[in-house]
């Protein structure tokens, strides 16, 4: 309870100092980028001595056991033993390993994946390595393991680059959480967002959060970049966006409303294939000029 205590103060400090002169630090920091295995990322955060990482963790740790707890309570978290779990665990347990590179304070992270029976279409990665799928994505978008190695990979990215405590910076820290966490697990539970609690609210504000144009593409990349490596073909990411962007034409999906898709994104992903596909043709023992084609499992234009 004093933690929570003292991250909410961290909160209202932040608060206090007010936007504009968070808005001119994270300025110079955008403007700072570096180039790191071939893709251009930002700086890590600095503004860890106001938002302490671990305090956000904590938060985060308690959001997301309360969220899995709800869900097995009204029967939707599929068990370990179901082939998908597995194979969502399969997957991170191939990635996880290569995070390290793009943020050192990874190899402390308490990493769990869960399953939710639920038609949306979304996943998520709180702080801390908390990650989320929806077997809505994985139904309603068909997706190979490659692809699923391309969302996870891309959720990761965003905590791997703290583009949430970035975000909340941005924000002024006003209104944290309370608004976004309550809609956030009413909406997939179905339950009163009163009882959630403060710090429930705190946690929620990360899996809801509407990154920037730029957190998206560094997310996309290092996502890429790390699944690359752990031997998911990286030209799966072109694939992905191209169903959900056809999915979302005949009815609009959540996923999209907090990740902007777009034909500029795939030119991105398209653009890095000359970084990305050797990592993945390295990890498969073999070269780039003999890689086959990708194929996905659904016709796409």
């Amino acid at each position: 309870m004093k933690k929570i205590k003292h991250l909410a103060a961290c909160f209202s400090l932040l608060a206090a100092v007010g936007t504009a002169g968070i808005g001119d630090a994270i300025a110079q920091n955008d403007r700072n980028t570096t180039v790191q295995d071939g893709i251009e990322v930002r700086p890590l955060s600095r503004l860890s001595k106001l938002i302490p990482p671990e305090q956000l963790n904590e938060a985060a740790a308690q959001q997301y056991a309360q969220m899995m707890s709800q869900a097995q309570q009204k029967g939707v978290l599929l068990p370990q033993s179901h082939p998908e779990v597995q194979r969502l665990r399969a997957i991170a347990k191939r990635i996880i390993p290569h995070t390290t590179r793009w943020n050192q304070d990874a190899t402390q992270w308490q990493w769990q994946v869960n399953l939710i029976d639920s038609k949306d279409v979304n996943a998520f990665c709180m702080p801390g390595g908390r990650i989320g799928f929806f077997t809505g994505i994985l139904t309603s978008l068909k997706l190979t393991d490659d692809e699923v190695a391309a969302v996870m990979g891309h959720e990761i990215a965003h905590a791997l680059r703290e583009h949430s405590r970035e975000k909340m910076a941005k924000q002024g820290l006003t209104n944290l959480g309370a608004r976004v966490g309550g809609a956030l697990i009413s909406g997939i539970f179905g339950i009163d967002p009163n009882i959630t609690g403060t710090v429930a609210s705190y946690g929620a504000q990360f899996a809801g959060l509407k990154f920037s144009r730029d957190d998206e593409r560094e997310a996309d990349l290092v996502g890429l970049d790390i699944s690359s490596r752990a031997g998911y073909d990286p030209r799966a990411g072109i694939a992905l966006w191209r169903k959900m962007a056809a999915l979302n034409q005949r009815a609009p999906i959540e996923l999209l409303s907090t990740h902007p898709g777009g034909e500029t994104r795939i030119r991105d992903m398209q653009a890095h294939m000359d970084v990305l596909l050797p990592l993945y043709a390295r990890s498969k023992g073999t070269t780039v000029n003999k890689l086959p084609p990708y194929q996905t499992n659904v016709a796409l234009r």
